[in-house]
């Protein structure tokens, strides 16, 4: 069986959802950030829009973020930023930024998409946000059946954690406009090759549609 959303059918897909929002920090969306996904700026007004959709519904909100480990890891090959003396996405180093006054956690979200203190936040220390984490749990324990998932970095994180997702039983669908890479191809890709086997692509305004019309009385 199936965790998380157990034993969900394509008949569950948005029955029930969370948004969960993937990796929204300053260290990948601001400008001059060691991974800076120019694109991902172009997504805030969707995220917005979205948060305040399932605000309204009454449906969970959740933000991932991905914290580097302050030692060497796999990843560090990957992405050798998080090396010192950089340090990207170090929880507590701060940095400044070409867009904002001031220097910022690193890892934090971003202030235009700053959770509320009812929204659960998830650590990771990869790039899929169900492994090594309780986000499969707290999904159940807010009685979640379906997942949208927006964010960034599309081929990366988004995908590892919307497959992660189809997975452990989550009818899982990506918001096209609300996810970003730095990659235009992949980030095409990627969205095909999801809508292919893993779940489901729509735009913010078709999500915000169905999600208004499943909770006006």
């Amino acid at each position: 069986m199936p965790e998380g959303g157990g034993q969900a059918t394509v008949a569950d897909r948005g029955r029930d959802p969370a948004l969960l929002i993937v990796d929204m920090q300053n260290d990948f969306v601001r400008v001059g950030a060691p991974l800076e996904v120019p694109a991902a700026r172009d997504t805030i007004a969707a995220h917005r829009k979205l948060i305040a959709a399932f605000r309204a519904a009454g449906r969970p909100v959740l933000y991932t973020r991905f914290i580097s480990q302050p030692f060497e890891t796999l990843l560090w090959h990957w992405s050798p930023q998080c090396r010192p003396p950089v340090r990207c996405c170090w929880q507590g180093h701060r940095r400044s930024y070409g867009d904002c006054e001031g220097p910022r956690d690193c890892a934090a979200v971003i202030d235009e998409l700053q959770p509320e203190a009812s929204d659960a936040v998830v650590d990771k220390h990869g790039y899929g946000a169900f492994h090594g984490t309780e986000l499969a749990a707290r999904l159940a324990a807010l009685g979640v059946v379906s997942l949208f998932v927006i964010g960034t970095v599309t081929q990366i994180c988004v995908e590892e954690t919307a497959r992660e997702a189809f997975h452990h039983g989550f009818p899982t669908t990506l918001v096209a406009d609300a996810v970003s890479s730095f990659d235009a191809a992949l980030h095409a890709a990627t969205l095909r090759n999801f809508a292919m086997k893993f779940g489901w692509v729509e735009d913010s305004d078709a999500v915000v549609r169905r999600l208004r019309e499943k909770t006006t009385p």
